[in-house]
């Protein structure tokens, strides 16, 4: 008789550090409080901010606040939460970030196949003001944290799972040594790459593993009005190409790059096509997408070439 397979527990992650998000970090617990299994549970690591723990300890039950015991940043805090999960899976949600009905269930059932080392799930923006900007492109989505034209479909691998919504399996995570700490966010600097990093590492740790994607469960991302601008746009742009740098030296040019070598020669030029052609159809706003598709592939390349150039990525 074919025994029942487990069912896996998942620890979940949140990691803040400003008091600014509060109104959706609170939204964001109340939600995975409700999608809790048995065995499952959720932790909030606070990053080096004394005040935002103490409001934390005083105000959410069901769930356990840590402070950060490793260096300031995401990364510092992610390695924190998994020092102190006990689930099977690691699941990481932003503290910005609400997720919909279902959420955490689409991201363990994946785990059911024993080569599935990690799995992305869909974020979708929620735009201050109820829409995005008119000049700005979806295939430059990670931007804001959010998906992009050129992803996958819901069960396809990937390589660069998205940070508000992803999950990994505990003991691998540990094996390997955490989140590396030379990348990832600190406070508002806009880095990033440290999902994409340890997704490598854990590829190379085992090369029959896979990260898939799971499309069935949404989170809201949101996605405030000064994250809305043009000049954060060219400086996220501008940081992801150092970052992309570092993790290149980390990894290797041929990992580090691989995802982003089919996304330059492909994905952007059809966008850039595509939002050209609006404009035939009576969408003026069209011509300045497809020239900041251009201005983020430039950007984000003279990024990379800077920080290859000055080995730094501040």
């Amino acid at each position: 008789m074919t025994q029942p397979t487990p069912v896996l527990s998942v620890s979940v992650v949140i990691c803040t550090y400003t008091e600014r998000r509060w109104t959706e970090l609170s939204a964001g617990v109340a939600a995975v409080l409700g999608q809790l299994k048995d065995g499952d549970e959720l932790l909030v690591v606070v990053d080096h901010a004394a005040g935002v723990l103490a409001r934390a300890q005083a105000q959410f039950e069901g769930c356990r606040v840590e402070a950060n015991t490793h260096g300031q940043g995401l990364s510092g805090a992610r390695n924190t939460g998994v020092d102190h999960a006990t689930g099977d899976l690691v699941a990481f949600l932003d503290d910005d970030a609400t997720p919909g009905e279902g959420w955490l269930e689409s991201l363990r059932a994946p785990f059911a196949a024993g080569d599935v080392l990690g799995v992305a799930g869909r974020v979708d923006p929620a735009w201050e003001g109820g829409r995005a900007p008119r000049w700005f492109p979806p295939e430059f989505g990670w931007v804001v944290g959010c998906d992009y034209v050129g992803l996958p479909e819901g069960g396809a691998q990937v390589r660069n799972p998205i940070g508000a919504s992803m999950a990994l399996r505990r003991a691998p995570l540990v094996a390997v040594g955490g989140f590396s700490e030379l990348v990832g966010r600190v406070g508002t600097l806009p880095v990033g790459c440290e999902e994409t990093e340890i997704a490598i590492r854990l590829a190379q740790n085992d090369p029959t593993a896979r990260v898939l994607r799971a499309a069935g469960g949404t989170v809201h991302h949101l996605v405030p009005r000064d994250r809305q601008k043009l000049a954060y746009f060219r400086s996220r742009c501008w940081h992801e190409g150092r970052s992309k740098a570092v993790l290149s030296t980390l990894v290797g040019t041929q990992q580090g790059l691989a995802s982003e070598r089919a996304y330059a020669t492909r994905t952007l030029p059809v966008g850039v096509l595509r939002h050209l052609a609006a404009v035939g159809r009576g969408d003026l706003a069209g011509a300045a997408r497809a020239c900041c598709v251009v201005l983020g592939l430039l950007t984000t390349a003279a990024g990379y070439l800077s920080a290859r150039t000055s080995g730094r990525v501040t």
